[in-house]
């Protein structure tokens, strides 16, 4: 009986069953199939564990070719063996190409250089999502700043839910799902979004961004289209490697 008053009410709307009928499996096969829905088939994905997933856009490789200077030219950074490293004073660099809605996927990493230092001015870099909107890179390992700029806030904007931070010299993972903000012209239809996993802990869930990430000033409201994506040369010798995205618009 159980069985059977879980059906009825599983029945879509405007359909009736007298309540002492017996259904037979075929009926319930038919019944089953009016909420199944074929398509579209999403797209066949291979995700080795480890590697980049083949609908990815790998963005380092064997040379900075996929990057420039946001002063035009090529990027001055160092490469070697898959770890690209900023070389402080040469400015920030971008990717040739622009995007919108993206998953990315960095590693990033503080070296034990800087360990004299304290607050901002230990291993600070950025990762500027359309150019404009920083999640920030530090070492917030036993290091104390305001916390609206420690590892993994929304620059100024949103601090982290936690500190998800490793020790010094370890590699750190960022995983970001961002949604661009729309605009009608110089009217924003909505704002950007953004949800980031660091260390595969979640430390912003779906967080609203309300603006250009500003040191100084209240967050500004721009239109903008598709932007590229950026790293911040913040004077020190920062670390990345296996950056990849993909695109989701």
């Amino acid at each position: 009986m159980k069985k059977l008053m879980w059906l009825l009410a599983a029945l879509p709307a405007g359909v009736a069953l007298a309540a002492d009928k017996q259904l037979t499996e075929q009926e319930m096969h038919q019944l089953a199939a009016k909420t199944e829905v074929w398509q579209p088939v999403p797209a066949l994905v291979s995700a080795p564990q480890g590697a980049v997933p083949s609908d990815a856009i790998a963005l380092l490789g064997a040379d900075l070719s996929q990057w420039q200077s946001v002063k035009g030219g090529r990027a001055d950074w160092s490469l070697k063996d898959g770890v690209l490293q900023v070389k402080p004073g040469t400015g920030d660099i971008q990717t040739k190409q622009s995007f919108c809605d993206i998953q990315l996927h960095l590693e990033w990493k503080a070296d034990s250089d800087r360990m004299d230092k304290e607050g901002q001015l230990r291993n600070n870099s950025g990762i500027f999502l359309q150019s404009m909107y920083e999640i920030q890179v530090l070492d917030s390992y036993n290091n104390p700043t305001y916390p609206n700029g420690q590892a993994g806030s929304v620059y100024k904007q949103s601090i982290p839910l936690v500190n998800a931070t490793r020790p010094t010299g370890q590699w750190q993972q960022y995983d970001i799902i961002y949604k661009a903000p729309r605009f009608d012209g110089e009217k924003r239809l909505s704002p950007g979004y953004v949800t980031v996993l660091h260390n595969g802990v979640l430390v912003q869930n779906h967080t609203e961004i309300t603006g250009t990430t500003e040191w100084i000033g209240p967050p500004q409201v721009k239109a903008h289209g598709c932007l590229p994506l950026k790293l911040q040369d913040h004077g020190d010798a920062v670390s990345f490697r296996n950056i990849w995205l993909r695109k989701l618009d």
